[in-house]
């Protein structure tokens, strides 16, 4: 993997960029024993990455994860949580839970959470800020659909979605959460953005972020690709000085397609 730098423009410098990170969404796959056999397999393989690497994984799997990754370079996340402490959801889980389970991440805000669970812009902020007290890192997610980018209304989309996420959060948070670019009509399509559309793309919510922190602030803060990124694609995308990392799908269920990523 080689190192990524950036132009410093105030400075006319190159620095070293943001650190990748690279995470995996099982979404609703493998059972214990097939969670126990991927991430024996898969921790030689990434034990010398230069990024971090997070495996998400279903709500049933989370102990074993965390408890084959002690030690290891491998961070566990979750894909979901609620944005109250307890009380009458059923269904849920509280961040507080996920904590005690030893969790260092969570997804919020998956298009598929917002598209057949109702998660709304206001209901993935309630869920940032329970995960931020609780001390998770949020992979917050965002991003069109295809309609939404063939109507024009990308930047729209993203802009309300990333404000709408990140409401009332503060400077102090940027270094503890993540946004996953998504753009919906690539996720599990095989399709897709081009490296320079998905930078483009990606450098629109680095710009809003920096409307809400600080331009400085908004450098700081890692982005990544959730767009069908895989081995064959993974160098090229990485490549483009806004994207941070990427938030892998159907990859990151066969250890060596996942590691190949990581180690890009």
């Amino acid at each position: 993997m080689a190192s990524k730098y950036v132009m410093n423009k105030l400075l006319g410098v190159y620095i070293m960029a943001r650190k990748p990170i690279i995470a995996g969404n099982w979404k609703m796959n493998n059972n214990k024993a097939e969670s126990k056999a991927l991430i024996e397999e898969l921790l030689p393989l990434v034990k010398d990455a230069q990024c971090d690497v997070v495996i998400c994984t279903p709500f049933t799997d989370l102990w074993t994860a965390v408890d084959l990754t002690k030690g290891s370079n491998i961070h566990v996340g979750a894909q979901n949580v609620h944005w109250a402490e307890k009380g009458a959801f059923t269904g849920e889980i509280s961040a507080k839970m996920l904590v005690e389970l030893g969790v260092e991440y969570v997804i919020i805000g998956h298009s598929e959470r917002r598209q057949y669970f109702g998660e709304t812009d206001a209901t993935v902020n309630a869920r940032v800020k329970a995960a931020l007290a609780a001390g998770l890192k949020p992979i917050i997610c965002v991003g069109e659909t295809l309609e939404e980018r063939e109507a024009g209304k990308v930047e729209e989309v993203l802009v309300r979605q990333t404000k709408g996420a990140l409401a009332d959060l503060s400077k102090d948070d940027i270094d503890n959460f993540v946004i996953a670019y998504e753009p919906v009509w690539a996720i599990g399509t095989g399709r897709t953005a081009t490296a320079d559309v998905a930078n483009d793309t990606i450098a629109i919510i680095r710009r809003t972020l920096g409307e809400i922190f600080c331009p400085k602030c908004a450098e700081r803060i890692r982005i990544q690709y959730g767009g069908s990124m895989n081995p064959k694609n993974v160098k090229e995308l990485m490549a483009q000085p806004e994207i941070d990392g990427g938030l892998i799908g159907g990859a990151s269920l066969k250890a060596v397609d996942f590691s190949q990523v990581v180690n890009y």
